[in-house]
């Protein structure tokens, strides 16, 4: 009358996987809000009427940081 009992899956020693996710959403928010003030700074030294410079540079910088979130995600597979 043996019973197995359940092995405990070994935890990972470090920092919990919450700390990691909020240093991630901190990234994003800062690539996104640096490449924002670099199209607004941008488009303020041009005198455009169109804000093309504030656009561009925020939908890089959007298109940047979802690419730096994928590699990340792809890194914890």
């Amino acid at each position: 009358m043996s019973e197995k009992i359940p092995e405990r899956k070994q935890q990972k020693s470090g920092p919990p996987a919450f700390v990691k996710y909020l240093g991630l959403s901190f990234q994003l928010f800062a690539v996104i809000g640096a490449g924002t003030f670099l199209g607004w700074w941008i488009q303020q030294k041009s005198e455009m009427k169109f804000p093309l410079w504030l656009l561009l540079f925020c939908f890089l910088s959007i298109v940047l940081a979802f690419y730096q979130l994928w590699k990340s995600m792809q890194e914890d597979e």
